[in-house]
């Protein structure tokens, strides 16, 4: 398989990707041989998808604004529901 260049792709065009192999396999009319390196494609987009989100998921935070306005900030798997 040709190796897949992630450098230059966002979440969403490897999300897109991802979600065309889904629907190229689900059809059933490719041919094995093919079938196997897409899913070898689609193994590498989903693990770069999921990079991406646990990268994003470490950023977010939850903004609290005191009473007198101080402005401080905590990471959201903190919150408590």
């Amino acid at each position: 398989m040709k190796q897949l260049d992630l450098s230059k792709l966002s979440f969403e065009d490897a999300l897109s990707q991802l979600e065309n192999i889904v629907r190229e396999l689900e059809s059933g009319k490719i041919k094995l041989d093919d079938a196997v390196e897409i899913y070898e494609k689609a193994t590498t987009l989903k693990k770069f998808c999921e990079d991406k989100l646990r990268a994003a998921q470490l950023k977010v935070e939850k903004i609290n604004i005191a009473a007198d306005g101080v402005v401080t900030t905590e990471p959201l798997d903190k919150i408590e529901e």
